[in-house]
């Protein structure tokens, strides 16, 4: 038999939002476009179609709120604004590839297992 849950396995965890929002369906795949150097908000809009303006503009926010990414807005008409991975956000890049790797790895169980169940 299995030991019981203890309750208080989470108290170290903080009480707030999760500290890194990697679980979200843009973040990681902002992170890799942001990978190999600054773009532009446009040039990020290109691989991830699908993305509205608005989902875009709230995840970058919200990845520079939580210090991943820097936002620079250049002076120049017409307005130019760059996004880049902080060095923050740059220690998440190991963490994703290994993820990406184990996706890659196992996609064929994991798609095996989910058409042994209904949808939801």
């Amino acid at each position: 038999m299995t030991q019981p849950l203890d309750p208080g396995m989470f108290d170290a965890c903080a009480r707030v939002t999760p500290l890194i929002r990697v679980g979200d369906k843009w973040t990681a795949k902002i992170i890799r476009c942001l990978e190999a150097g600054p773009r532009r908000f446009s040039e990020l809009r290109v691989p991830l179609r699908g993305i509205t303006a608005k989902v875009l503009t709230g995840t970058l926010r919200a990845m520079e709120r939580d210090g991943l990414v820097t936002r620079t807005a250049y002076a120049e008409i017409p307005a130019r604004v760059e996004y880049e991975l902080s060095p923050l956000g740059r220690t998440l890049l190991k963490p994703l590839a290994a993820a990406c790797e184990w996706a890659a790895a196992h996609m064929a169980e994991v798609t095996r297992a989910r058409g042994v169940h209904e949808p939801l």
